[in-house]
């Protein structure tokens, strides 16, 4: 697969959603529906994908969605209690990444995959503050199928941020929205497709 144009200003079309506290720029279609649709087909074939478990109340609870953590090698990941060793880049994932970060402007040597099977595939409010990830590096994120409805609920007062995460879409989350701001993949019974979601972080490897 030919890579797509990567000559387009990163900026173009970006709107920063959050109102204050952080910043979290929306870019729409950096795929086009095509790319987005070969890339989806190369990752559920290339990619060791394992259901996700999560510790809850000292129990340990395998999810039906289903989770892949890529990145270089000393860069473990732990949330929700449990240990992620990182399997190895794949040519697609690296493409991926190339794009995010020049749009981002940052370095990143790690990406955590989700693969949602449908609306029933959700995920909690949360923060990805975890004590590996580099604070102060964004935190860029791919959207591939299913558009999903994706929000932001403020830690303090409480308020809420919305969108609808289109196919071939980027989000770019940087520093402090992690600090201030919960984030929320809504479930739905309205969708029956499947997404993917690549985010891409800054760990500080281990030892």
């Amino acid at each position: 697969m030919q890579s797509p144009l990567f000559d387009l200003d990163p900026t173009d079309c970006a709107l920063n959603l959050l109102p204050k506290d952080g910043a979290a720029y929306y870019h729409p279609k950096i795929f086009d529906n095509l790319h987005s649709t070969q890339l989806m087909e190369q990752l559920q074939n290339s990619i060791k994908w394992e259901a996700d478990q999560l510790l809850m109340f000292g129990k340990k609870i395998t999810t039906r969605r289903k989770v892949a953590w890529a990145a270089d090698p000393n860069c473990t990941y732990t949330y929700s209690g449990v240990l992620k060793v990182p399997q190895a880049w794949t040519p697609t994932l690296l493409l991926i990444k190339d794009r995010l970060e020049a749009m981002s402007q940052c370095q990143f040597n790690s990406c955590l995959l989700n693969f949602y099977h449908d609306g029933d595939d959700g995920m909690g409010w949360h923060s990805d503050d975890e004590r590996e990830l580099d604070p102060h590096s964004p935190i860029a994120s791919l959207s591939l199928g299913a558009e999903r409805k994706f929000a932001f609920r403020h830690k303090r007062d409480k308020e809420k941020i919305s969108l609808f995460l289109e196919n071939g879409s980027a989000l770019i989350m940087h520093a402090p929205t992690q600090e201030f701001w919960h984030h929320a993949l809504l479930k739905t019974k309205t969708v029956s497709a499947v997404r993917i979601n690549l985010t891409f972080r800054k760990i500080i490897p281990s030892a």
